[in-house]
C-alpha cells in the first residue's frame, strides 16, 4: 500500500520517515519529496508498506500524530492523476 504523509518538518529524511512507520510494519520504500532547485524538502513524502493490514494501523495510529512538533497527516495516497496540457504554447515565431 502507498500512503501519503504531509506536514512534516523540513529537516525529516528519508529515514526518519521509515522509522515512523517500521513500528507498524514492513516499509518497502519511504522517500521524502526534495525540491529541485532548493534542494530542500518540500514537507510531504510516500511510504510503501507490503502489508496493507499493517499499513492500515499505521495511517490510523499516525494520522494527526506529532512528529517534531507538528502534526502531521497520513492517508493512502491516490494514484497521480494526469496534468491537463493547457499551458500556453511559445513557439520561435514572434507572432
Amino acid at each position: 500500500m502507498n500512503i501519503y504523509v504531509s506536514n512534516l518538518s523540513f529537516s525529516v529524511q528519508d529515514d526518519d520517515l521509515r522509522g515512523f512507520f517500521s513500528e507498524y510494519g514492513e516499509v518497502s520504500s519511504a522517500k521524502v519529496i526534495m525540491d529541485k532547485y532548493t534542494n530542500r524538502s518540500k514537507g510531504f513524502g510516500f511510504v510503501e508498506m507490503p502489508d496493507d493490514a499493517a499499513a492500515q494501523k499505521a495511517i490510523a495510529e499516525l494520522d494527526g500524530g506529532m512528529v517534531e512538533g507538528r502534526a502531521i497527516k497520513v492517508m493512502v495516497a491516490k494514484p497521480k492523476e494526469e496534468r491537463s496540457n493547457n499551458k500556453p504554447s511559445y513557439s520561435n515565431s514572434r507572432w
